[in-house]
């Protein structure tokens, strides 16, 4: 039983006061459930998660933006989906286009887009529902 309370969720924005206002949203509304990572890059992201199930941590969420430099977050979070089928995710954006959005739902089953600035209301709800009841 003990790992299924070591789960993690991991947020990916290039701007790190982005990350850590959703660390922040996210522990003050769902509280220490979790452990938070963050990561400023895909690259970065590929490495937390690798090191997150080496330490036995299960990775079940990703949130990540969708304009990064290197690598979009919708062609990012369909990586994670093929490399990483149980790990769920959700794009927040303030620029994707409905072809971005509409792909990343499709390839990578991203169970939430938020639009930049994000509600809060709406970011916890998406991550409830993305995560089942069990979150």
């Amino acid at each position: 039983m003990e790992s299924m309370d070591r789960s993690a969720i991991l947020c990916v924005d290039d701007e790190a006061i982005i990350v850590m206002s959703l660390i922040h949203e996210l522990k003050t509304n769902l509280g220490e459930r979790f452990i938070y990572e963050s990561a400023m890059s895909a690259r970065e992201a590929f490495q937390a998660i690798e090191d997150l199930i080496q330490e036995g941590v299960e990775v079940i969420l990703v949130i990540s933006d969708w304009l990064m430099p290197g690598i979009k977050g919708d062609e990012f979070l369909i990586m994670v989906r093929e490399k990483y089928p149980s790990i769920r995710s959700i794009m927040i954006t303030g620029h994707a286009d409905d072809a971005a959005v509409e792909r990343v739902k499709r390839e990578a089953m991203t169970c939430a887009v938020l639009r930049k600035p994000w509600n809060t209301r709406e970011l916890i709800e998406a991550v409830d529902s993305c995560c089942g009841t069990g979150c």
